[in-house]
């Protein structure tokens, strides 16, 4: 008996010996997509590991266990992989900005897995160029992509007409994130071409992959639209009276991403405590509404390292999703030089730093800090705007080390330039500006909040020491991972290789438990998946 487990039979070597030794035991946990038996060698006591040979009721060797063969792609919910037509429960998330190009989700669906565009912060035309890029390469029938839906609370027709744009271009899946509620437009989206089959079970044409980090906001997701949203959608034409009906008996998103401590907007969760309980949630909400389709629970936020990701399937995790790492791909757009300040940040090179998209509200997201000044020039307007009532009302020192060392141009400037931009995108917001000074001083703080990530972006060298680089602790991790492999240098970081070494990694650590809690003596080495090239 070892460990309380007792024998179930006995087993006979074959072809190799049972491995007993710590290098042994190491390469056989990497041998996981072989079946495998843990035996014990009743003379010394000691716990191995055999492949092949004969398992019956004699034999040299004590059988405690077996253990099928472990493929990457079933670390997750199979479920997962058939509704999205993919090989692997992995998605690269929606980086604004086009920072996920198209190039980037063009690469990760032709590897099978999910690719999501960075539609957020890009103007309509841009978005619409991205998408017929994508289409192009992938044809219209292709599932496994999708783009991101961003919640824009200061500009509800500009999320309104980006639906509108993905449902004109059969953008089948959304990554629908920064929502605190529902609005129409992801309502919409998610009910549009909701029908039946002949057996009455609902047929989604549109897929929600809904990114959260607080349970009031999953229950959301979870459960079926407002009765009065729905109305309001079919009152408008929007929603035929079918689709409504059928949108009343579903969640939103059958798939719900849990996203932890991460780069861009977080809550700095870990993800110990947050994905139990919204585990838990979705089970009790499935269990009240009595869905046909179970509601599917991924994981996100500081996965940049196999172990990080078997930890991640290891509470649960239908998919996972990276983002950070992907940031430092070579099909990001971010410059080349914001890659190389990527590949060289460290663990606790992160800062929290005020939102250029909800900056009023006081929300903040994580960025890179070394290398740029970024968070402090960012926190430093935010305080400014929380004690001034309007550009006028500034300090006259305050003022000037504004203008010189933030802007390098006048106010005056800054609002001539904030003005221009939009008198084209909503001039709405430029006569809200004249009524309100406060408003028109957030305006302006902003335009040095948008421009900074597209500095980033560009890569405008006079501007590198305000570049704004969503990070999160994981791409920390993922550096020190990665150091002396080929996967070190930035100009070698591909998207595809990044996402099959973290899979691969996260199932031979995952066999690496598996033997250890069958009593077998595991050596630390077993735990340390090196980068190899993979495909």
């Amino acid at each position: 008996m070892v460990g309380g487990l007792k024998s179930i039979g006995g087993w006979r070597p074959g072809a190799e010996p049972a491995a007993f030794e710590a290098g042994a035991l190491a390469s056989a946990a990497g041998r996981f997509r072989e079946p495998s038996a843990v035996v014990r060698d009743p003379a010394t006591g000691r716990v191995g590991v055999g492949f092949g040979g004969q398992i019956g009721e004699g034999g040299p060797l004590e059988l405690m266990g077996a253990l099928p063969a472990l493929y990457p792609e079933w670390l997750g919910d199979r479920s997962f992989c058939e509704a999205h037509g993919v090989r692997f429960p992995y998605v690269t998330g929606a980086m604004a900005n086009g920072i996920a190009t198209p190039r980037l989700v063009i690469t990760m669906a032709r590897a099978g897995m999910i690719g999501i565009y960075g539609a957020a912060g890009l103007a309509a035309d841009k978005v619409a160029a991205g998408v017929d890029e994508i289409l192009a390469a992938l044809g219209p029938d292709t599932p496994n992509w999708g783009a991101n839906l961003i919640h824009s609370p200061n500009e509800p027709d500009l999320e309104a007409a980006v639906v509108d744009l993905f449902l004109r271009r059969g953008v089948r899946r959304v990554e629908a994130s920064a929502f605190m509620g529902l609005t129409p437009s992801i309502v919409r989206y998610a009910a549009t071409g909701m029908s039946q089959d002949p057996q009455g079970r609902l047929r989604r044409k549109n897929h929600v992959l809904a990114k959260i980090s607080r349970p009031e906001v999953a229950r959301h997701f979870m459960t079926p639209p407002p009765a009065a949203i729905l109305d309001g959608l079919v009152t408008r034409g929007l929603l035929s009276a079918a689709e409504a009906a059928l949108a009343a008996r579903a969640p939103i998103a059958e798939d719900i991403t849990v996203e932890a401590d991460s780069g861009g907007h977080t809550d700095n969760r870990p993800m110990q405590a947050l994905f139990p309980v919204i585990m838990a949630q979705r089970d009790a909400i499935c269990a009240e509404r009595g869905y046909e389709r179970p509601i599917r629970v991924g994981a996100a936020g500081g996965l940049g390292s196999p172990s990080a990701v078997a930890a991640a399937f290891a509470l649960g995790a239908a998919y996972v999703l990276t983002g950070s790492v992907n940031q430092a791909a070579v099909e990001s757009g971010l410059s080349p030089e914001g890659r190389l300040m990527l590949a060289q940040a460290g663990l606790a090179d992160v800062e929290m730093a005020a939102a250029a998209d909800m900056f009023e509200l006081g929300v903040k997201l994580q960025v890179l800090k070394r290398g740029t000044m970024f968070a402090g020039r960012a926190n430093r307007l935010y305080e400014v705007y929380s004690a001034c009532e309007s550009l006028e009302a500034i300090p006259a020192l305050e003022r000037e080390r504004l203008e010189k060392s933030i802007f390098r141009m006048t106010l005056q400037e800054v609002w001539a330039e904030t003005r221009r931009f939009w008198q084209s995108r909503d001039a709405r917001e430029i006569d809200k500006a004249e009524r309100d000074p406060k408003h028109k001083m957030a305006l302006c703080f902003r335009w040095y909040l948008g421009l900074s990530s597209r500095w980033a972006i560009v890569g405008q060298s006079d501007r590198r020491i305000d570049y704004q680089i969503w990070c999160g602790p994981a791409m920390g991790a993922f550096n020190d991972w990665v150091r002396g492999s080929f996967l070190e240098p930035p100009e070698a970081r591909g998207a595809e290789q990044i996402a099959l070494n973290l899979m691969e990694g996260a199932a031979a650590i995952t066999r690496a438990q598996q033997l250890r809690a069958w009593g077998a003596p595991v050596p630390p080495a077993a735990f340390d998946f090196r980068p190899r090239m993979l495909g």
